[in-house]
């Protein structure tokens, strides 16, 4: 058995419920209200997309490239936010933005049960003098995600 089954579960039952509950959410409290880093729940959806594409190109990498690997960390000096203004979130049809979101969690799951177990400890250089293997990269991936969502459901309660 996969060692990230209970996670992949976890991912799944969290794209059940956020979904039907992000696509009720008016203009208003998409747009409008912003969290400490200035960012409404449009450009935290939109982070959780590319945080799914990254780490789903990470994980693919790490199974077949060098080890440690050299791969761009969009997450370090301010790049995520680079990220989410470049591919304008903010404007972004909503619907469309959920499934993103939704399909690339989906299809990240499916990457992540068919790792390949041999290459766990291969590890990617994600700042000076920091190496993540790949099953950190795997098991940091939930809790990032359920923060974010901590974040989105404190701004739909304001």
């Amino acid at each position: 058995m996969n060692p990230f089954e209970n996670s992949c579960q976890n991912t799944l039952q969290l794209l059940e419920i956020w979904e039907p509950r992000l696509l009720s959410l008016s203009e208003e409290i998409i747009s409008s209200r912003k969290n400490i880093q200035s960012r409404s729940i449009r450009q935290i959806l939109g982070h959780l997309f590319d945080s799914a594409s990254n780490n789903t190109h990470r994980i693919v990498h790490l199974q077949y490239r060098e080890n440690p690997m050299s791969f761009p960390n969009y997450a370090i000096s301010g790049n995520n936010d680079r990220w989410i203004a470049i591919q304008d979130y903010q404007h972004e049809n909503w619907y469309n933005l959920v499934q993103l979101w939704k399909f690339s969690n989906l299809h990240l799951i499916h990457v992540i049960r068919n790792v390949n177990q041999e290459k766990l400890e291969n590890q990617w250089i994600s700042g000076e003098d920091i190496l993540i293997s790949l099953r950190e990269n795997i098991e940091g991936y939930l809790p990032h995600l359920e923060l974010h969502l901590k974040e989105i459901e404190e701004l739909i309660n304001q």
